[in-house]
């Protein structure tokens, strides 16, 4: 196969790797095996894949082509990373998480279980990108559990999106967003709570197309 496997690198049993991936790049100051990388069992991860040491990946992990996932990071089962999108260094993503194509993801984001990024999403981490001391300030956006962030939206540093909350599409989220509400705009402002929405196919016989809990 085409592809190439530094040292220290465990890859989990039905796992599939196709053509040019690199998996267990030794980041900038490291050598070729000194971050161990793991990725799981019956994973699938697509051509043109760079994966870096120091990755912790579950189970049942995909990637389409051509995504990039910097130095250790933490990423849980069941996780997809759509086709050229990037995820920086120190990232935690737990299980269920679905980015989709042309995700940036930067340093010290957390995504937590089951949350959704729909196409072209920007996160960011540096409230000051020119500071001297920009990178002691760093922090990216926390989303919580089983939000929804639309496509092409953008969420400044640090933002909080709260459980089960979604910001429309094409949103600028500059300040953080309460559980079960949905936000949209720029800045994004509060639209309504998400038992308000109402499914835009009722022959689909579906009035709320998300739980209120």
């Amino acid at each position: 196969m085409d592809h190439k496997i530094y040292s220290n690198v465990e890859i989990g049993e039905g796992t599939i790797i196709e053509d040019g991936c690199m998996i267990g790049i030794p980041p900038r100051g490291k050598k070729d095996g000194e971050l161990k990388t793991v990725i799981g069992n019956d994973c699938i991860i697509r051509s043109g894949t760079y994966i870096y040491a120091g990755n912790v990946i579950g189970d049942h992990f995909q990637t389409g082509n051509k995504v990039n996932i910097r130095e250790s990071n933490d990423i849980g089962d069941n996780v997809s990373i759509g086709t050229l999108s990037v995820i920086e260094h120190h990232v935690k993503i737990e299980d269920d998480v679905r980015i989709h194509t042309q995700v940036f993801v930067p340093e010290f984001c957390v995504l937590k279980k089951g949350c959704w990024l729909g196409p072209n999403v920007v996160l960011t981490n540096a409230p000051h990108p020119l500071c001297p001391k920009v990178k002691e300030c760093l922090k990216g956006p926390t989303i919580f559990e089983g939000a929804i962030i639309g496509a092409n939206a953008t969420l400044l540093p640090s933002v909080m999106i709260g459980r089960k909350a979604l910001v429309g599409a094409a949103s600028l989220v500059t300040k953080d967003v309460a559980p079960l509400t949905v936000v949209a705009g720029n800045p994004a402002k509060y639209i309504k709570d998400v038992k308000d929405l109402k499914c835009h196919y009722p022959h689909l016989g579906i009035d709320k197309p998300y739980e209120d809990d």
